[in-house]
């Protein structure tokens, strides 16, 4: 049996995509009514029945801060797939973020090791990953370093991560893996996926900071073969390919038939629009647009390797324009039905 929490979101439902082609029965975890209507959503992209994924895949309603609840989902359970995590970088959000991303995975971490889950493939991110030296391309060597400029989300999944080097410790088996920015079909209105509507409508500005991006099939693909080889207690970051932003914008809008993003975020320019929707946010009592962390984030200068996979595994890198030219055509595909 095998067990895929966050089930519903962009990296579980392909995942489950990839999974649904073995024998081995599935159980999956979902949320909500909502969470599940979004998976649907997406298997139908790929053309997938969703009555077939109903007869193959054990959808449990269930929450991973909820251990009582969890212990009937881990019955029979061999392997575990933890893609289950909150993304935010809004400050207020910074207990949700530690609560579920730390506590939750602390509690699939103690289930997996009190029900003798076989092995524990955990989807962590970059965000996870320190500097390199001179500014270098960074790799799983790279330590990371507690600091004030640090995102709470970076925090929450460095320390995801610890808990499940602590189980691996306790007698785990487990792997890691750490996905750049994913690029796939998803929930338009969220996440990565939510950078293809906003080039659809328009996107006028774009940055020249650097950040890597990686196909989310290959995201998946990679979780499977790993958890089916003999490797354990090891890292893993999945990178396809490092650009700049407005290289990656500039891809979209030309699969998309859109105009090109004209206008340069500069750093003052990035730092007064963070700093007017905080004001917006406080007096209108909504979540800001841009946040201090993102708009950093697009202005950061960060390389990263994809070379340690590719020496453990014989895998093919999705090259992004590939990816995006897949992405595109679902989306249009999607908007124009």
């Amino acid at each position: 049996m095998i067990l895929v929490t966050g089930g519903t979101g962009l990296v579980g439902t392909h995942l489950l995509m990839n999974l649904l082609e073995e024998k081995t029965p599935i159980r999956a975890i979902y949320r909500s009514d909502q969470s599940l209507e979004k998976a649907r959503k997406i298997f139908s992209f790929y053309n997938i029945d969703w009555h077939l994924v109903l007869q193959k895949v054990e959808w449990v309603k269930s929450d991973i801060l909820n251990p009582e609840k969890l212990t009937d989902v881990f019955h029979d359970v061999d392997y575990v797939y933890h893609c289950a995590a909150m993304v935010s970088f809004n400050k207020k959000d910074k207990h949700k973020l530690f609560k579920f991303n730390i506590e939750g995975t602390a509690n699939i971490v103690n289930l997996s090791l009190e029900y003798g889950v076989k092995k524990l493939c955990h989807v962590s991110s970059t965000a996870t990953i320190g500097k390199a030296a001179n500014g270098g391309v960074r790799n799983e060597e790279c330590m990371w370093e507690n600091n004030k400029s640090l995102s709470n989300y970076s925090v929450s999944k460095y320390f995801s991560e610890m808990e499940v080097w602590r189980g691996s410790e306790e007698g785990l088996n487990v792997v890691i893996v750490n996905p750049s920015i994913i690029i796939g079909p998803g929930d338009w209105n969220q996440s990565s996926s939510n950078l293809f509507l906003k080039v659809w409508k328009g996107l006028r500005y774009y940055s020249k900071g650097v950040n890597a991006f990686v196909d989310v099939r290959d995201v998946s693909k990679v979780m499977v073969q790993l958890m089916k080889s003999s490797i354990k207690s090891e890292r893993f970051l999945i990178i396809g390919e490092n650009l700049t932003f407005q290289e990656l914008f500039n891809e979209i809008a030309n699969s998309m038939g859109k105009k090109l993003p004209s206008i340069e975020v500069k750093s003052w320019m990035a730092n007064l629009i963070w700093r007017i929707e905080a004001i917006r946010s406080f007096l209108f009592g909504s979540d800001p647009l841009v946040t201090r962390e993102a708009s950093k984030s697009a202005l950061n200068v960060v390389k990263y390797s994809n070379q340690k996979i590719r020496e453990f595994l014989d895998f093919e890198i999705t090259p992004i324009h590939e990816s995006i030219e897949h992405t595109s055509s679902i989306f249009l595909r999607d908007y124009s039905s």
